[in-house]
C-alpha cells in the first residue's frame, strides 16, 4: 500500500472519528525520500555503494565495534562483511586493529573524518535537518518524537 495524501479520505476519516493523518504520513514520505536522495547523492559524489557508507555509518557510531556485529547490523555474511571491511581499509577509510585482550579478534576505527568534505557528504541532509528542526519548539519536537514512535511501534505490531 502506497503512502499518498487523499483529500477525500481526509474528509472520511474525520467523519469517522479516526485522526486524518493523510498530512503526516505525506510528510513522512517527503522527509524519507529527501533523505534518501540526499544519500545517493552523497555515494555517487563519494563514489561508494549503500552498503559501504551504511559501514562507515555504523563504525562512526560504534568504534571499536568487531566485525561480527558489522554483519549483523548490515544483514550480511561473515564473507561478505571481510570483503566490505578490506574495501574500505584499501581506501583509508576504516583501520583494523587486533583486541588487545583476545589477538584473535579484530576491532575496526574510522580513519576519516565524517565532519570533514568529503566524508560529510554522508551525514549533511541529516545534519542540515537537526540545525532546523533544533531552532523551532523543542518541546513539540519531542512530543512529536514520541508520538511517532508510537505510530511506528503500533504499525509494526499490526503488521506482523
Amino acid at each position: 500500500m502506497a503512502l499518498t495524501a487523499d483529500p477525500e479520505g481526509g474528509r472520511e476519516a474525520m467523519e469517522s472519528g479516526r485522526p486524518d493523518t493523510s498530512s503526516l504520513a505525506e510528510a513522512l514520505l517527503r522527509y524519507v525520500n529527501a533523505r534518501s536522495a540526499a544519500l545517493i547523492e552523497a555515494r555517487r559524489v563519494l563514489r561508494i555503494n549503500e552498503l559501504d557508507a551504511r559501514a562507515l555509518l555504523f563504525v562512526a557510531d560504534h568504534p571499536g565495534t568487531r566485525p561480527g556485529m558489522l554483519s549483523s547490523y548490515l544483514g550480511i555474511s561473515s564473507a561478505g562483511v571481510t570483503t566490505l571491511i578490506d574495501r574500505l581499509v584499501e581506501r583509508g577509510a576504516v583501520r583494523r586493529d587486533v583486541d588487545a585482550a583476545d589477538r584473535r579478534v579484530n576491532r575496526l576505527t574510522l580513519t576519516i573524518d565524517l565532519a570533514a568534505a568529503p566524508w560529510s557528504e554522508l551525514t549533511r541532509f541529516d545534519d542540515a535537518f537537526n540545525v532546523a528542526a533544533n531552532a523551532g519548539d523543542l518541546d513539540a519536537g519531542r512530543q512529536f518524537a514520541t508520538t511517532l514512535d508510537a505510530f511506528t511501534d503500533a504499525a509494526t505490531a499490526a503488521s506482523r
